[in-house]
């Protein structure tokens, strides 16, 4: 039988370990592609460019041992790269504000209490502090 192929919808601005959780449910389901969005609608829909760009966030997510490859997708995924990428499921966590009736979702709880942003918020007040 084939291995469900499964893709995980991420920014990763700042990779944590709620980054690492999500992954590791993922690759329970199924083989692991990371539909990574691009740094041009970062910047569109949440009003930043990340510290890290597209080609070093899957730098790193690529040494991940639950990802099988890393893929460049808008900050909405469309069916075309559900079928692009012969996807079975398409995997984000709770926080997903967009469902699609076109392609089967699973939703993962995230991990509590972390996320890029909080970092973010954390490091700015902790070098703000000097």
């Amino acid at each position: 039988m084939k291995k469900k192929r499964v893709m995980v919808d991420m920014s990763v601005t700042l990779i944590h370990h709620g980054h690492i959780r999500i992954l590791k449910k993922a690759s329970k389901i199924g083989e692991v592609y990371v539909g990574l969005t691009a740094d041009k609608d970062l910047k569109k829909y949440k009003g930043y460019l990340p510290e890290l760009n597209y080609s070093e966030r899957k730098e790193v997510i690529e040494s991940i041992k639950y990802v099988k490859k890393v893929v460049k997708v808008n900050f909405h995924v469309s069916e075309k790269d559900i079928i692009k990428h012969n996807i079975d499921y398409l995997i984000h966590g709770n926080d997903l504000k967009i469902k699609s009736n076109s392609f089967k979702t699973i939703i993962l709880k995230r991990t509590n209490g972390v996320s890029s942003s909080l970092i973010r918020k954390k490091a700015s007040k902790i070098f703000n502090k000097k």
